[in-house]
């Protein structure tokens, strides 16, 4: 299963209707926490996820809104006896910061902390990229790998079928038929987490071919003037950045209080992010399940 849940998507302060910053990422077995700003822990239960389904926190920067939520959290976890080890990806350059939000958490989690200081993988499936932002910052890549669709119409014609077909899916052959020859290749799917920044290098590198893009859209387009000189994305820029990737749907939060409509946001994104990206400006407690995969052949099925 996946499916990404809006905790909070407040930009620097919380107002009645958004919570400061928060992100869950259900990635199969995985659970991703992304950037727990105040009251994370109290929008997980409103949201219904357990903190013991937490396998991963990752920090784009330190700013407050983005992890002043983490002791809380972390507490939470050692509350509910969370036995499985935790992992703790932050910027290096925020170590003080993150150690000092550690020690203030309820001892007896099995956690782990892994600073990170340039562009690259930081675990098996997960990449970081340099933002450009006041601080350093870095954008998360969650990426599934590649695999193959079964066409089944091959299959019927090779007279495989049952386990035959497990057994061609893994080991790649079947007697004389390769698994290539009944299979199309099937890009994994991808996940990009996008926040404070300016337009940077690292941010279209991130896009490039995401299923589910959440980027910050600070700014309206109106507002250009002070997305730069915050170094935020104004929600046009999120469009673009969503468009160059060829991004499925682009997610946009980490709003300014000075819009009580987020509509016009939304309407800013659309106009540059192209027909083939779908754009949704997130409220708190939204559950955005994973869009549907593209596949070269509407009747092909998994191989893996």
């Amino acid at each position: 299963m996946r499916e990404l849940v809006i905790l909070g998507t407040a930009s620097q302060v919380p107002t009645r209707t958004r919570n400061h910053n928060g992100y869950f990422l259900r990635w199969e077995r995985e659970g991703i926490l992304f950037d727990p700003g105040e009251g994370t822990q109290r929008q997980m239960l409103h949201a219904g996820v357990s903190a013991s389904k937490i396998t991963r926190i990752c920090l784009t920067h330190v700013h407050g809104d983005h992890c002043f939520g983490l002791p809380g959290v972390l507490s939470r976890m050692v509350l509910d006896g969370v036995p499985h080890p935790v992992h703790l990806h932050y910027p290096a350059s925020g170590g003080e910061t993150v150690r000092a939000l550690v020690s203030l958490a309820t001892p007896g989690l099995d956690l782990h902390l892994h600073p990170h200081g340039a562009a690259g993988p930081v675990a098996d499936y997960v990449d970081v990229e340099p933002l450009r932002h006041r601080i350093e910052a870095y954008g998360y890549r969650v990426t599934e790998p590649d695999g193959r669709t079964f066409l089944p119409a091959r299959l019927e014609a090779a007279a495989v079928s049952g386990p035959d077909v497990g057994r061609l899916a893994r080991d790649g052959r079947f007697g004389d038929l390769r698994l290539e020859d009944v299979s199309v290749h099937r890009p994994g799917r991808r996940f990009a987490f996008v926040m404070d920044t300016a337009v940077c290098e690292g941010a279209f590198a991130l896009a490039e071919g995401t299923d589910l893009l959440v980027t910050e859209s600070t700014f309206s387009d109106a507002d250009a003037r002070l997305a730069e000189e915050y170094l935020h994305l104004t929600a046009g820029q999120a469009g673009s950045i969503a468009a160059s990737g060829a991004a499925t749907s682009l997610v946009l939060t980490h709003f300014s209080s000075r819009y009580d409509d987020v509509g016009l946001l939304a309407a800013d994104a659309r106009r540059t992010a192209g027909t083939a990206t779908t754009v949704v400006a997130a409220s708190d407690l939204d559950r955005i399940a994973f869009p549907v995969h593209r596949s070269t052949d509407p009747l092909a099925r998994r191989a893996r």
